[in-house]
């Protein structure tokens, strides 16, 4: 088999898709012996190493990383042949044009069911790309069985030419002692299990402004005790929600980190009392996976692929429903008995869930079309 991967997503920082696309790249290599030969490819190009694509910039282009200045009739031309007989795989939503089928992995719909919530460049782009991408694609992974039904049932596309491979997690997400986490957890003016935590996006569909809200309507004891800590992009529509963090920050109940780099997420998770993550709508629900790796008993939405993810390991709520997320939230920083419980409920769940696993499922699927 000769197998292509799109690395187009491997853009530091890495977001979820980002790593999706790294674990795969680095399984694919380990599987050279395996196949006649992996290759991976970026906008109507080839990358030798994908490592290189983390990399600055600078010296990216240094590497002879960015297209070079040739026609575009005879780039598309060659790049078909060379990727004759290939299987591809697109890992991020869209084959690209010089590509006349593949695999697609589709993580999501949320662009289509909740328009509102994306940038319109973003809605534009699958607008005018997405249809072609389903016209030449043979097969579509998603990451959850939950959306697997969605876009079987959104494109018509029948269940057997869909399959449900579930992401992993890393072994960085682990439980660690007060001592290990000491010096991460003071630089940010962090004490071990005295902070609940969000990590997410803020974007109207993560429902950080539900979390917000409900933690402003818990005792001042109990949000002076665990104040709520969010870690995350700006993102987008958000102007009303940074005027309540900073009420929050000003009050002294809320912190916003903002962007923190990957290599300290792993300790900010471990750290925290209880994890929360509200979100409407998710394709699979990382920071879930990662919290409960990391041994925090967690809050998660009972909508979408959430569930799938959580197992019975997590609290569930509806995320609209403000009284049920402050009562949620209430349970999980206080019942001690549900909290032992869902801390062992969680390693069980995350422990059956890795990155190898994903990348192995994906390899053999990607095999199966050779």
């Amino acid at each position: 088999m000769k197998l292509i991967l799109s690395v187009d997503a491997l853009v530091p920082p890495l977001t979820g898709i980002g790593r999706y696309t790294w674990e795969l790249a680095r399984y694919y290599q380990s599987r050279d012996g395996r196949v006649d030969s992996v290759r991976f490819f970026r906008v109507n190009e080839w990358v030798a190493d994908p490592a290189n694509m983390l990399r600055i910039p600078a010296l990216r282009k240094k590497q002879g990383y960015f297209r070079r200045q040739i026609p575009k009739w005879w780039r598309a031309w060659a790049l078909r042949r060379q990727m004759a007989d290939a299987v591809f795989h697109a890992p991020n939503y869209f084959l690209p044009e010089c590509v006349d089928s593949g695999i697609v992995t589709v993580h999501d719909l949320s662009v289509f069911k909740y328009p509102e919530t994306h940038p319109v460049q973003r809605r534009r782009h699958f607008e005018v790309a997405f249809g072609s991408t389903l016209a030449r694609a043979n097969h579509i992974i998603t990451d959850s069985e939950a959306i697997r039904l969605e876009v079987a049932e959104f494109f018509g596309w029948s269940m057997d030419k869909i399959t449900a491979i579930p992401l992993g997690v890393s072994g960085k997400f682990r439980q660690r002692s007060e001592s290990e986490l000491a010096g991460s957890l003071r630089d940010h003016g962090l004490v071990y299990g005295n902070y609940s935590l969000c990590v997410s996006t803020l974007e109207p569909r993560k429902r950080v402004d539900q979390l917000v809200r409900a933690y402003s309507r818990l005792p001042a004891t109990l949000r002076q005790r665990f104040p709520l800590v969010l870690v995350g992009s700006r993102g987008w529509l958000s102007d009303d929600l940074h005027t309540d963090l900073e009420r929050g920050e000003r009050e002294g109940w809320l912190r916003y980190l903002g962007f923190v780099p990957e290599a300290q997420l792993p300790f900010l998770y471990a750290g925290a009392r209880a994890f929360f993550f509200p979100s409407t709508y998710e394709g699979f629900g990382l920071p879930v996976l990662e919290a409960m790796a990391s041994g925090v008993p967690t809050l998660t939405s009972n909508s979408s692929s959430l569930p799938e993810v959580a197992g019975d390991a997590a609290w569930l709520v509806r995320s609209d429903d403000t009284d049920a997320l402050m009562d949620g939230i209430k349970s999980v920083l206080l019942d001690e008995s549900w909290r032992t419980a869902a801390v062992a409920r969680g390693l069980r769940v995350a422990g059956r869930r890795s990155w190898e696993a994903c990348a192995r499922q994906t390899f053999e699927l990607c095999r199966s079309f050779a």
